[in-house]
């Protein structure tokens, strides 16, 4: 375990890992299912313990949390871990003038909304992997490109030189099952388009997006608690 994190802590983080990787499998019939650990709100001490149990990537959702604790995780010594912090996603609102600050450390930009927002990204960061985020819920509060919008933001991100590896969306607040209908239009739109990542799913909802079809699905508070301090929407 790496240096500087609570052996408790760690454990506890472990233990759930692999009880939202059974549940993960369970609902996915077999089929692989990526985990990404959503630490917004968390110390860094939480990201180097979801990379010692195993996650598949760590997400954040604001540019200076991420950087943080990019910055802090040196300090913890982790075993194996690219020193460029290359497991980084991003999954919040994208500013452009915050994409400069990211463009060292992020692997997937899972948050893409707009052009503006894709043209910041490919000079910043060129042939960046980026996944196209598509408002599933209608809701107000919750980022997104319109769904007849999407295959227009797709191409305008081919045509920049990013990679576009699939399709991104936060399901619709309530019940599990209320978030049901916009997960299948999102993976119905991604199998349109040909695209294969399909990131749908959090805490309170990613067993109903993985029966759907989810290949990413990003978790918070199910892996550490409760939040620190409130929290937004896409994790």
């Amino acid at each position: 375990m790496a240096s500087g994190v609570d052996p408790g802590f760690a454990d506890a983080v472990a233990a759930r890992v692999l009880e939202a990787r059974q549940r993960i499998d369970a609902a996915a019939g077999g089929r692989p299912v990526a985990l990404v650990a959503v630490t917004k709100g968390f110390a860094a001490e939480a990201v180097a313990a979801a990379l010692a149990a195993g996650v598949d990537a760590v997400a954040e959702n604001y540019a200076q949390e991420l950087v943080a604790k990019q910055a802090a995780l040196a300090d913890l010594g982790i075993p194996g871990v690219p020193p460029d912090g290359r497991w980084w996603h991003f999954i919040g609102r994208l500013q452009r003038n915050k994409v400069r600050h990211l463009a060292p450390l992020v692997s997937l930009y899972q948050s893409v909304d707009r052009v503006a927002v894709a043209a910041e990204v490919a000079r910043r960061a060129p042939g960046a992997s980026v996944l196209v985020q598509v408002d599933i819920s209608g809701e107000a509060t919750k980022a997104g490109c319109a769904p007849a919008e999407v295959p227009a933001l797709v191409g305008d991100c081919v045509d920049r030189g990013l990679e576009v590896r699939g399709l991104m969306g936060v399901g619709a607040t309530g019940a599990a099952a209320d978030a049901r209908r916009g997960f299948a239009a999102l993976v119905a739109l991604a199998d349109e388009l040909s695209l294969p990542e399909r990131s749908i799913g959090m805490s309170n909802d990613f067993e109903v997006a993985v029966e759907e079809g989810s290949t990413m699905v990003r978790l918070g508070t199910v892996l550490f608690g409760a939040r620190q301090y409130p929290a937004g929407s896409a994790g």
